[in-house]
Formats: structure tokens, sequence, C-alpha cells
């Protein structure tokens, strides 16, 4: 697999090619926030930490969308999911429900939870299995369903 950094490069200048500057920007949005993150490390960052940085970044667009179609901006809120959804194209594919209730029932099962009370028990259980696949509150609702 091709390192993210140079992925995002390919990425910048195919975007470029097609005169595409929305595109563009988004990439290079993307690009500065591992820059600075590398300039405050005072390190290079391996995949790892380019892949935080990026589910970062996707859910800061998540929360500002949030924002701003609560406040009835949603010409920039449009501008926002185009950002997130480049942002997300090179993130790993996220889980389905139907593809994390089974993972979630297993940590149940694993830690003997039968009420709401062994929540957090469920939760560390299941977070590390799909760090990356899947978002935190989904996994929440997910174990508040079958715990319930």
């Amino acid at each position: 697999m091709q390192n993210l950094k140079q992925e995002l490069q390919t990425a910048l200048k195919t975007a470029m090619k097609a005169k595409d500057s929305d595109r563009r920007n988004a990439i290079r949005l993307l690009q500065s926030a591992i820059k600075q993150a590398e300039i405050d490390g005072r390190a290079e960052l391996g995949d790892d930490a380019v892949m935080d940085i990026l589910r970062k970044e996707a859910k800061k667009r998540r929360e500002t969308i949030a924002e701003l179609e609560g406040a009835g901006r949603s010409d920039e809120a449009a501008a926002e999911r185009f950002e997130l959804a480049v942002t997300e194209a090179f993130l790993p594919r996220q889980l389905t429900p139907d593809e994390l209730k089974p993972i979630v029932q297993g940590a149940i099962a694993e830690v003997g939870a039968t009420s709401m009370k062994e929540m957090g028990l469920v939760m560390r259980t299941v977070m590390p299995k799909v760090q990356g696949l899947a978002d935190g509150r989904a996994v929440n609702a997910m174990v508040r369903e079958l715990l319930s």
C-alpha cells in the first residue's frame, strides 16, 4: 500500500490537472493539518498518525456541518460536506450497523453484560476491535440498543 501522504500528494496533482479547485483546496487543508502536526511534534509522521489526523479532520467537519445546519447556513454546510467527502475518501470504509452488531454482541457475551451498568465494560472491549472502522457514537448507540 502506498504511503498516505504520497496518496494525498497524488490526489492533489490529479485535482490540479483536472482544474478541480474545490478538491484541490480540500486536499491542501488536509496536508496543512498533517504538516502542522509534524511541526508541532518535530518528527515525520507515519501512516497511523496521518490516519488519526484524517479522522480528527473528518470529525471536525461533521461537527461543523451540524452547527451550520442548526444555524440555517446550508450553503456553507454543503462546502463542509464536500470537504468531508474528500477526507473520507482517504479513510478506511466504516462498518455498517449490520457488520457492527455481531462484534458488539460478541463483546456483550464475552464480558457477560446483562444491563446498562456494564456498558463501560462492553465499550472497552469493542472499541479496540473497531478502532478506525466505526465511530464511537455509532458503537455507543449499538451497545445501548442491545443492552436495553
